[in-house]
């Protein structure tokens, strides 16, 4: 298969690039995951990792507009949790195909999944105190991860999506313990599609009072967007505040990857 070959070429191509590389996974600097002057592949990773969550924001004002109309439409570019129900819900009073309300999600909700994994292969463990925080509550999420990554292995990327912790941190775990980037790959995307039609079902069975939902939220998409802002930087202000708050420094664990 050409896109395996492809997949499997770039997977090489990055593995033999950490292997040249320098290690380092203990950051120097608060908020950076290298030491000394980055690599380019390390600007790359990190861009991807920081439009993430850009493209989440950008994304928010248009959620309430879309949710009520073009639910597929909202799957395909944020793979969110509403919109799949939503979706689900469209499928049982015949507005979708119920097969393209579980697929249109899956670009959606892994497109920028690689590069957490990517991050994991080059940075290690100092990405997941970087994303978790450097408090005792970060560090406590942090070693629920390790837990959960090291007892699972591939089946915590499939189980992702259900654990009681950040998805994100087990992708970050699956590169730093050296899986494939093609066995990530199809291990998320198999993940992925079970929680979708999950969450799919879920709303097939809600049917036409989840579309009555999604529509009246339309109606006042304007209004529900500027909330959804004002909520979002309320709630990035009091998780600065929280972050900044000094707390007892927490000892340095070993370095080395769970085995």
């Amino acid at each position: 298969m050409r896109w395996g070959a492809v997949v499997a070429a770039y997977d090489q191509k990055m593995t033999t690039a950490e292997d040249e590389a320098p290690k380092t996974e203990q950051p120097a600097q608060p908020g950076l995951p290298w030491t000394g002057r980055p690599q380019r592949a390390d600007l790359i990773c990190w861009f991807g990792i920081a439009a993430s969550g850009l493209y989440a924001l950008a994304l928010i004002p248009i959620r309430p507009l879309l949710i009520g109309h073009h639910p597929i439409l909202l799957e395909l570019l944020t793979g969110s949790m509403t919109s799949i129900v939503t979706a689900g819900a469209f499928a049982r009073i015949g507005q979708a195909p119920i097969a393209l309300a579980v697929l249109a999600a899956v670009p959606g909700m892994i497109m920028f999944d690689p590069f957490y994994w990517w991050a994991g292969r080059r940075w290690g463990r100092g990405m997941l105190t970087i994303f978790a925080g450097r408090t005792r509550r970060g560090h406590r999420l942090v070693t629920r991860a390790e837990k959960y990554g090291h007892r699972l292995g591939w089946l915590g990327v499939i189980l992702a999506y259900y654990l009681p912790i950040p998805a994100a941190l087990l992708f970050v775990i699956a590169g730093w313990t050296g899986m494939r980037l093609l066995t990530f790959l199809l291990l998320d995307t198999l993940g992925a599609l079970l929680w979708i039609s999950l969450l799919t079902g879920l709303g097939y069975y809600l049917g036409q009072d989840a579309v009555n939902i999604a529509k009246t939220i339309s109606h006042y998409g304007l209004w529900a967007s500027i909330a959804l802002v004002i909520m979002v930087i309320v709630t990035q202000q009091v998780k600065n505040r929280r972050d900044t708050t000094p707390e007892p420094a927490i000892p340095t664990p070993d370095q080395t990857p769970p085995e």
